[in-house]
């Protein structure tokens, strides 16, 4: 039976969740059933009283062509290990899939089992860049100006004017960066900010420590120098730095010697072209036409 979770549900889903993901940090778990568990939607399978797997869905409000596009995200999809099996895993996708389709225009996937979702009309549609940085490739300047652990005010401020150059977002609240920095904090990251000479920021990066790399899983910056003083920042904590962009951040010409991945990241099922057409004034029958609608470059985060 698949029904919604009840929170009398959380330690056993989380307990699911200790045997699946065995090396993931204790303190991003239990910040995770402890904070942002609640606010999400979960669908559970339970079998003779006994819950077997679980997956998420949490809203989100998509900003596309200057619409605001009610949208989530589908992720956490966990098995108790002796019940794994594609039966079980289809059945609570059925429940939660049919759920999105009934409610919003588009839904949401990382990109880590592509089969599994395409199989449900999921398309790839986003692509980040992965500049693989270190410090002999990397122009070395003062990190003068920077600053960790900024605050959701200023955060929020960045983030809205950098994303005016882009298209397909999430639009985030105040509270979504309060939330963001105790998630960095659980997981041993940090945040480290840019402010020009009056004070204003100019851009902030996540920093996440993985092993001997750090990981910027999100870069925000207005301009090229407040994005090498967040670069440099990084390369004082590790000497191999990855940084995650969005596939129309085209950084070659700063970092010309630099390894560069690019990779399909967030897929996207649309939910109801009809509606979609109407809204947009044009005819399209997958997620990839409606998003080749866009106005402006793509860029979704991947830290949601």
């Amino acid at each position: 039976m698949i029904r919604k979770a009840k929170s009398t549900d959380r330690t056993a889903v989380k307990n699911i969740w200790k045997k699946n993901y065995s090396t993931m940090d204790p303190r991003y778990l239990e910040y995770r059933f402890r904070n942002v568990w609640p606010l999400e939607e979960v669908y559970t399978s339970v079998r003779e009283d006994e819950i077997i797997g679980a997956v998420e869905r949490r809203k989100y409000a998509l900003m596309f062509n200057g619409r605001v596009i009610q949208s989530s995200v589908l992720s956490g999809l966990t098995l108790e290990p002796r019940m794994r099996s594609s039966r079980n895993e289809l059945e609570l996708l059925d429940t939660a899939i049919d759920a999105c389709e009934h409610s919003e225009l588009l839904t949401f996937a990382a990109n880590d089992r592509t089969d599994l979702w395409h199989a449900y009309g999921f398309e790839p549609v986003y692509r980040r860049r992965d500049y693989h940085l270190t410090r002999d490739k990397i122009q070395s300047i003062t990190i003068f100006g920077c600053a960790y652990d900024p605050s959701p005010l200023d955060m929020i401020k960045v983030y809205s004017n950098f994303c005016k150059r882009f298209n397909g977002f999430f639009a985030r609240t105040l509270d979504d960066f309060k939330e963001l920095k105790q998630e960095v904090a659980s997981r041993s990251g940090k945040i480290v900010a840019y402010y020009d000479s009056k004070n204003n920021i100019r851009g902030y990066a996540v920093l996440l420590i993985e092993g001997r790399e750090v990981r910027i899983r999100e870069c925000v910056y207005l301009d090229s120098m407040a994005l090498m003083k967040l670069v440099n920042a990084a390369l004082q904590d590790r000497a191999d730095v990855h940084l995650v962009v969005s596939e129309a951040e085209k950084l070659d010409v700063l970092f010309p010697d630099c390894e560069v991945r690019i990779y399909d990241s967030m897929m996207v099922r649309l939910n109801d072209p009809e509606l979609f057409s109407r809204l947009f004034g044009k005819k399209v029958y997958s997620a990839k036409e409606a998003f080749a609608l866009s106005a402006r470059p793509l860029n979704l985060s991947e830290l949601q």
